[in-house]
C-alpha cells in the first residue's frame, strides 16, 4: 500500500492507524484495535521517583528539535513496525504541522523522546525511545504537561504496555474511544505555542490536577 500524508491523516480521523511487520517490509496494513489504549490527561501517574527523577533537572527538554532523529530512535530497535514508507511519511505530516516531537537531553546528547500526530485536540502518541534510564518517563510527563496546557482533551497511546499502565494508562473500548475522538476533533489544541516548564513548575501542575 502507498500512504500518502493526506490518507494518514484521514485514517487518524476516522480511528486507525499504519504499521508494517518489520522496518524491511515495504508493505504497510491499517489496525482498529477493539481495545484502545489512552493515555488520560488528568490521570498521569508520577511516583516518588519518579518526581525525585524530574527534580534533579540533570537534562533539557526541546519540542520539534529534531523531529527525524526521535523517530530513528524510535526504530533503533530490534523488532520495529517503522519501515521507510512510514518514515517517510510522518517526515511529511511533520513538515506540514501535524506530527510533533518532544526531546529529552543529557549531556548535549539525544537521549530519549516521544513523537505523535496531532489533530483537533486529539494527540496520537506513535512512538517513545530511552537511552538512558527514565528518559521516556520524563518525555511522557512533559509531554502530557504541554497536552494539558495546549487544551487536549485526547492522548491516544494506541495499545497498553504495562509501562504505560504504569503512568495511569488504560484500555477502553472500540465505540468509547471513537466518542472520544470525535469530540476531540471538534475542539482546537495548540501543541506549539506553550512554554516549557520548570520541574518545579511541571510537578506544581500535577499536584493540582491529580
Amino acid at each position: 500500500m502507498t500512504l500518502s500524508a493526506d490518507l494518514l491523516l484521514h485514517a487518524y480521523a476516522n480511528g486507525v492507524f499504519p504499521m508494517a511487520e518489520s522496518r524491511d517490509d515495504p508493505e504497510v496494513f491499517w489496525v482498529d484495535p477493539k481495545r484502545r489504549g489512552i493515555l488520560p490527561l488528568d490521570g498521569f501517574r508520577i511516583s516518588r521517583s519518579l518526581a525525585k527523577r524530574l527534580r534533579r533537572d540533570d537534562y533539557s527538554i526541546s519540542v520539534n528539535r529534531d523531529f527525524a532523529r526521535v523517530v530513528q530512535g524510535c526504530a533503533d530497535r530490534e523488532e520495529t513496525w517503522i519501515n521507510g514508507e512510514i518514515f517517510d511519511r510522518y517526515q511529511e505530516l511533520h513538515h506540514d504541522g501535524f506530527a510533533h516531537s518532544l526531546e529529552v537531553w543529557m549531556d548535549d546528547a539525544l537521549v530519549g523522546g516521544v513523537y505523535g500526530v496531532s489533530l483537533g485536540s486529539a494527540f496520537f502518541g506513535e512512538s517513545m525511545f530511552s537511552r538512558r534510564r527514565d528518559a521516556s518517563k520524563i518525555a511522557l510527563a512533559y509531554l502530557v504537561d504541554r497536552l494539558n496546557a495546549g487544551g487536549y482533551i485526547l492522548c491516544d497511546t494506541q495499545f497498553i504496555t504495562p509501562h504505560l499502565a504504569s503512568l495511569g494508562g488504560r484500555e477502553i473500548s472500540r465505540a468509547a474511544y471513537r466518542r472520544r475522538l470525535a469530540e476531540a476533533l471538534d475542539q482546537p489544541g495548540d501543541f506549539i505555542s506553550p512554554a516549557l516548564p520548570s520541574p518545579q513548575v511541571l510537578l506544581q501542575r500535577r499536584t493540582q490536577t491529580s
